[in-house]
């Protein structure tokens, strides 16, 4: 059996006018699980990531550390296939008529506008953000431009496949990605509905991995959003 560690990408900027890039904590954390594997003689024998600038600062700051306690460390090859589902366009796209036609997200969306401070704007977002994306994936709003999440799920298991078929018996590899292709990887594994699906990629920590077990005709879920090296409180975060 081969191994897959999916990655979430560590803690990004969010508040800040560019979300796609690491915070100070985020860098912490990716070095935090570079040295984690290193010491723990976990190997890979090819690495990928997803394309944004968040998936691929995480594998490079997991490269260095792992490299610096002596230790090789595949180049990540980029997929953009295993890039996030369109959030922000399907919020963006979607919250004008929904602002004028739903009160549960009037109110949410209040709540976001007198938010006093970071923690409190944090969690009135992730609120409202959750409510939105769970009407698209239930289908009950549908952007004009922003991808489905049937095409979303479709994207991301094309991906899986075409990693894995390319896998040689017994290796291990490690993909770099956000909560939502995680999701798609349980669901594959699981069978979830999307509905429980969704609810598995609002549970995934910052720079969490998770592994699988795979062979010609299985994959199989081995752990989920795992975070033995974030061991501090202060080290935990979800956005």
């Amino acid at each position: 059996m081969g191994r897959l560690y999916l990655v979430r990408h560590a803690q990004a900027a969010f508040l800040s006018q560019n979300y796609d890039q690491l915070s100070a904590l985020g860098e912490k954390q990716a070095r935090l699980l570079g040295e984690y594997w290193a010491h723990r003689n976990v190997f890979f024998d090819r690495v990928c990531s997803g394309p944004a600038i968040r998936h691929r600062h995480t594998a490079q700051l997991v490269s260095e550390a792992y490299r610096k306690a002596g230790r090789d460390f595949p180049p990540p090859t980029i997929a953009s296939e295993f890039d996030e589902f369109q959030g922000e366009a399907v919020l963006s796209e979607s919250l004008p008529e929904l602002l004028a036609n739903n009160p549960k997200i009037r109110e949410l969306h209040s709540a976001l506008q007198c938010a006093s401070d970071d923690v409190a704007k944090r969690a009135s977002f992730q609120r409202l953000f959750e409510a939105v994306i769970s009407m698209w994936v239930g289908g009950g709003i549908r952007p004009p431009t922003a991808e489905s999440w049937r095409d979303f799920c479709a994207r991301v298991n094309r991906a899986l496949s075409a990693f894995l078929v390319k896998s040689c018996k017994g290796e291990s590899d490690a993909i770099f990605t956000s909560g939502g292709p995680i999701s798609v990887a349980v669901k594959r594994a699981l069978h979830l509905s999307a509905e429980d699906t969704l609810r598995v990629a609002w549970m995934s920590r910052n720079c969490s991995f998770s592994e699988f077990l795979f062979s010609a005709d299985r994959f199989t879920l081995s752990s989920f959003n795992v975070f033995p090296h974030l061991d501090d409180e202060s080290l935990l975060t979800y956005r």
